[in-house]
């Protein structure tokens, strides 16, 4: 499984782990911020930027949690 924490590049090209994706990084993708919440994508609304690299980690997140199904609780 991959991480869900986005790469996050500083000043000097050095790379970290981002607190969450950007809004524009998730409309690239296709997922709105609510969507986003649901699927448990997490959001950093102070980003600005939108990394092509990210943009692709979302897509396949969003592949995986579209192919679960939740499963139903049965009432008895």
């Amino acid at each position: 499984m991959m991480a869900t924490k986005p790469m996050v590049f500083r000043k000097g090209g050095k790379q970290r782990r981002g607190k969450g994706f950007s809004r524009g990084e998730l409309k690239k993708a296709g997922l709105s911020l609510k969507e986003a919440l649901k699927f448990g994508i997490p959001i950093d609304s102070r980003r600005k930027t939108a990394h092509e690299d990210n943009v692709q980690i979302v897509k396949t997140l969003l592949e995986e949690k579209k192919g679960k199904k939740p499963k139903r609780k049965s009432k008895s």
